[in-house]
């Protein structure tokens, strides 16, 4: 049974509300995290929270149980001149370096001209999160 301190081996699909797969590691290699480290988003963890293995459930976390609202704070905006000039297309992921050597990813949101404004929220900042879970093991 999963429960805080046993290492867990699962295999999911993420949709989003309109359907469309987010993510999904089915045939593939299984995600495995420690239960009660916070290695997956707390919510999912807690909803896994006594499966037993080759249990499957269905998880619906929030935006805010996932990766939070959208913060209109992490717009911001940028001199086009530092985006380099093949990725100054709305939708364009980039990886950006704060001053600390921090890499993050972040995407283009608007282009205005001689700026250019990236959004650096998750990129499921706001979205629902729908997870079909299989337990596949329990250490």
């Amino acid at each position: 049974m999963i429960e805080n301190g046993r290492r867990v081996s699962i295999e999911y699909t993420l949709t989003l509300d309109d359907g469309s797969v987010a993510d999904s590691n089915v045939g593939g290699e299984p995600l495995v995290y420690q239960q009660g480290e916070r290695q997956i988003l707390p919510a999912l963890e807690d909803a896994l929270l006594g499966m037993e293995e080759n249990e499957s459930r269905k998880v619906t976390l929030s935006a805010a149980q996932g990766y939070g609202e959208v913060d209109p704070d992490l717009l911001r905006p940028v001199p086009a001149s530092a985006v380099p000039e093949e990725a100054r297309q709305v939708g364009q992921q980039l990886l950006a370096q704060s001053a600390d050597g921090q890499r993050r990813p972040v995407r283009v949101h608007e282009i205005r001209g001689d700026e250019i404004v990236i959004d650096m929220n998750h990129p499921l900042a706001g979205q629902n999160l729908h997870f079909e879970i299989r337990v596949l093991g329990i250490e």
